[in-house]
């Protein structure tokens, strides 16, 4: 009778019985095989430690060059996000009008070119004190990344239940993270006559993402001076109330990566 083995059994079978005494070979540019090679030459353990260590941040410095250069080619990427969702609802002064983009519509715009130049991209959500955090987290393939962290509380609007409004609040920050991180903004119709607390929705979000993108405390200062002379002009408490928020986190955030 003929034995039937399959090819991952031939595989193995076909391997050669190991020596007793045999040594592994290892590559001569890992880090076990740069250590073995350093230990027969007599350098102290602890001195390839710190070559190892030069070694990293060499790569983590190389990982951050590449990441800015291919973040330039993105950038000069002809990226448009179109508003195509139509919202129009009436209230006591009139009815409202205005378009938005969804999520869809911004990962359609951005997701074939973050991917032409190396990048990934994903969220972290977490719920605490009542809002839902968002983080969105752009990678390249060399392996630096940066992120953007949003916050607000669940979307209890129009009769929301309660996984309807977190659901809703999320995909809404997701949009924005995304948009944040990437630097990118919306473009097509915008308010269509919707009036002026839709214009001040708008402004909030505009300052918001540009708040999310900064990357130092007096960055983020100089985004909140200018961002509440804008915002205070609308005469909207809610959105200056939101940007407000948004402050106070970006600074606790900022606190904790210095730490």
């Amino acid at each position: 009778m003929t034995e039937v083995i399959d090819a991952p059994a031939r595989a193995v079978a076909m391997q050669p019985e190991p020596v007793a005494g045999q040594v592994a070979v290892l590559a001569a540019n890992s880090p076990m095989g740069m250590m073995m090679a350093a230990v027969k030459q007599g350098i102290p353990l602890d001195q390839i430690k710190e070559m190892m260590a030069i070694q990293r941040e060499w790569e983590a410095d190389e990982a951050r060059k590449a990441f800015n250069d291919a973040f330039a080619a993105f950038k000069s990427e002809a990226v448009e996000i179109i508003k195509r969702k139509q919202v129009e609802f009436k209230t006591d002064r009139g009815t409202t009008s205005y378009k938005h983009a969804e999520l869809s519509d911004v990962v359609t715009a951005v997701g074939p070119a973050l991917s032409k130049h190396g990048f990934a991209w994903g969220w972290d959500v977490e719920q605490k004190d009542g809002r839902i955090h968002v983080t969105c987290t752009l990678v390249h393939r060399l392996g630096h990344e940066k992120s953007v962290t949003l916050s607000a509380p669940p979307d209890e609007s129009g009769k929301k239940n309660t996984i309807q409004a977190i659901a809703s609040t999320t995909t809404y920050l997701e949009r924005h993270t995304l948009k944040a991180v990437c630097g990118i903004s919306e473009k097509g119709d915008d308010n269509d006559g919707a009036g002026a607390d839709d214009a001040a929705l708008d402004l909030r979000d505009e300052w918001i993402s540009k708040l999310a993108q900064a990357e130092t405390m007096e960055a983020a200062s100089e985004i909140w001076q200018a961002g509440c002379k804008a915002i205070e002009q609308t005469n909207n408490l809610a959105a200056f109330a939101a940007f407000k928020q948004a402050y106070g986190d970006k600074r606790n955030m900022l606190k904790q990566e210095a730490k």
